[in-house]
């Protein structure tokens, strides 16, 4: 059986945090070491021009992003680990996966959907201020994805979107081509720690509550005691639920050690004595991967030929794949010209298909698409999957044409009795 082969993109948007550390790159570095899969391991460079025009803070966040993951351990010679813009075939593979998605399918992306609802609200244009590059970003995400026919993608719930969306790209390209990519799965890790910042909420750039992974001493030490708690006194019995000052030293310590520390809570430990036992731990784990770092940092030429390395070994994928990609388009030498000795492919004979899944405002829907994968009806928002399921069974039960229209949204009445002829006469 072939390794099951994982990918993950990192977009360079500056020196992680903590947060990022234990949540993304701890959890992605482990998994890098597994014997029976192949991890490909990619800077996102052209996704990081969607949000920023200044090129040197592109340059130096490329920079900065793979210093943190070879310092933290990151083996570039067991993993593809890569520049995406350093892989040509992404974006012409991105341009014939355009020429298959639907702009519908686009229209309804939470960044661009989040975008248009803003300045719906504003009293602006619903396109003001939305670039090219916000719009297409699922079908580039697409590409990157399926180039290396990556069997699981580990995201957030809020990347979950893209991942459906990159698996009905990749279907309708197959339904007209031929079967040429795998289609993905999203992998969801429960397990993986998300860490509260300075003021209690999730770590994170746009709350300004970050630690810097690789923050001096000094500073990590700062930034530790500055850290909100409640007023109670040395010797009061102290909560561990809720408290970020127990979840990040959770993070770094043993399991024997957090129970130690669980009990020292209860027994009230001084908030002072916690923060610099949570400081100790943070740069027990840290010192050594700061020093790496560092050093790295100060050879740029060194990281750049690791890079090149990844890149001529993902292209050793890459390139043959767009080549049997771009024949079977129709992207071919004219002095190979063939002359097809079957007629063409007949529309397909497949019967539609409902797809259910969940959004990020955590409401339910589902979706009935063709045999094409061409969007029949969207459902609206439900508050349970039992709900969205019912709705589905009524329909595969002869749901009359106008209730179905109480159901969705941009529903082509003959298109979709059409289907639901086909669906029943199953």
């Amino acid at each position: 059986m072939a390794a099951q082969r994982i990918l993950t993109g990192i977009k360079p948007s500056g020196t992680p945090h903590l947060g990022n550390y234990a949540g993304a790159i701890r959890p992605a570095v482990e998994a890098s070491r597994r014997a029976d899969a192949e991890s490909f391991y990619f800077l996102a460079d052209y996704h990081a021009l969607i949000s920023t025009t200044d090129p040197v803070r592109v340059q130096r966040s490329t920079l900065e992003i793979a210093a943190t993951w070879l310092a933290a351990g990151l083996d570039a010679d067991r993993v593809w680990f890569y520049r995406q813009s350093d892989i040509p075939e992404i974006p012409e593979l991105t341009w014939l996966l355009t020429c298959v998605a639907g702009k519908g399918l686009l229209n309804r992306a939470h960044a661009y959907k989040a975008a248009v609802d803003k300045n719906n609200a504003d009293g602006e244009d619903p396109d003001a201020g939305v670039n090219m590059g916000l719009f297409m970003y699922p079908v580039l995400m697409a590409a990157d994805i399926l180039m290396f026919k990556a069997h699981s993608v580990p995201v957030g719930r809020d990347q979950i979107q893209h991942i459906e969306m990159a698996r009905d790209i990749a279907a309708r390209f197959n339904h007209l081509y031929g079967e040429h990519f795998v289609l993905p799965e999203a992998a969801i890790d429960e397990a993986v720690a998300t860490l509260p910042g300075l003021d209690g909420r999730k770590m994170s750039k746009s709350y300004d509550n970050v630690i810097p992974l690789f923050a001096k001493p000094a500073e990590l030490k700062k930034l530790v005691f500055s850290i909100l708690t409640d007023s109670r006194l040395p010797g009061e019995p102290k909560e561990t639920e809720g408290s970020a000052l127990f979840q990040l030293y959770q993070a770094f310590a043993s399991a024997d050690e957090t129970e130690a520390m669980r009990t020292a809570f209860a027994e009230g430990i001084a908030w002072g004595e916690a923060k610099q036992a949570v400081f100790e731990y943070i740069e027990r784990a840290v010192a050594p991967m700061r020093e790496r770092y560092e050093a790295l940092i100060a050879q740029p030429a060194q990281i750049e030929q690791k890079l090149l390395e990844g890149a001529e070994k993902a292209r050793a994928i890459a390139t043959p794949f767009l080549a049997d990609l771009r024949h079977a388009v129709g992207l071919r030498r004219l002095d190979a010209l063939v002359t097809p000795t079957v007629q063409a492919r007949p529309k397909s004979q497949a019967l539609p298909q409902f797809k259910q899944y969940r959004e990020a405002d955590g409401r339910f829907y589902f979706k009935l698409v063709d045999g094409e994968g061409r969007l029949l009806l969207q459902s609206r928002g439900f508050d349970s999957p039992k709900e969205a399921g019912q709705s589905v069974a009524r329909i595969k039960q002869g749901e009359t044409i106008e209730g179905l229209a109480e159901l969705g949204e941009g529903v082509d009445i003959a298109q979709l009795g059409e289907a639901l002829a086909a669906f029943a006469a199953e």
